[in-house]
């Protein structure tokens, strides 16, 4: 285990479980940070993040990019695999700088990728081999949304599952023009597609349902309602 020489961005209590989370991950992952450090805190506190990470942990590396014109938000956080030292991308990001129950969605991220998202049920493993279609699911959530992780769990397990799924959690306390753009009044806000609108938590099972519903729904515009 490596030491960190900056400054840690984890409070105490998450800081002593990391272990538990990191220490035996059965393959090495790299995180991705997109962002300018002298722009704004929260790109320097997503590098400090990575960095701390990659120094404590062996199965963990960090690599840093300057902003890119196609990101309208940063910084962006993208967990990579790792394939003989060559970094693999399904398509794993986070939107702006975790915090609060968003840090759990970090976790998650990580062991999505390393673990190959063995979180999936078998069923659903099934039903994504025939998946044809491009997919885009967005979790809009927020620092105090607890709910959001299990959202989020289901996401990146599906994209590290499927090369045509991608996605992304985004942080709306941070970014609040992308509730905007969605008209997402009620958190965690999933979109398909920017087709299909799923408020609060859905079982991986309907998460199918509804990808499936994007793709027949052309360019309708479709609102579901999750459990809570």
């Amino acid at each position: 285990m490596k030491d960190s020489s900056t400054s840690n961005p984890f409070d105490a209590e998450t800081w002593a479980l990391l272990p538990d989370y990191f220490e035996k991950l059965p393959k090495a992952v790299q995180i991705h940070v997109w962002g300018d450090a002298d722009a704004g805190q929260g790109e320097q506190e997503a590098q400090r993040l990575a960095q701390t990470l990659a120094d404590r942990f062996s199965q963990i590396g960090a690599a840093f990019f300057p902003r890119r014109a196609n990101y309208p938000y940063y910084p962006v956080i993208g967990i990579f695999g790792l394939d003989d030292e060559e970094a693999v991308d399904y398509g794993v990001r986070l939107i702006g700088l975790p915090s609060g129950y968003q840090m759990t969605s970090l976790i998650t991220a990580i062991q999505a990728v390393s673990f190959q998202g063995a979180s999936l049920e078998a069923a659903t493993r099934i039903r994504l081999q025939g998946l044809d279609h491009e997919i885009r699911l967005e979790v809009l959530t927020s620092a105090e949304d607890e709910a959001g992780v299990v959202m989020a769990k289901t996401a990146f397990g599906l994209a590290v599952a499927s090369p045509h799924i991608r996605s992304f959690l985004i942080m709306t306390d941070v970014f609040p023009m992308a509730a905007v753009r969605y008209s997402a009044t009620y958190l965690p806000h999933m979109v398909i597609n920017s087709r299909v609108h799923i408020d609060g938590v859905m079982e991986e099972e309907e998460v199918l349902k509804q990808i499936a519903k994007a793709v027949e729904s052309g360019d309708q515009v479709v609102r579901e309602s999750g459990g809570q």
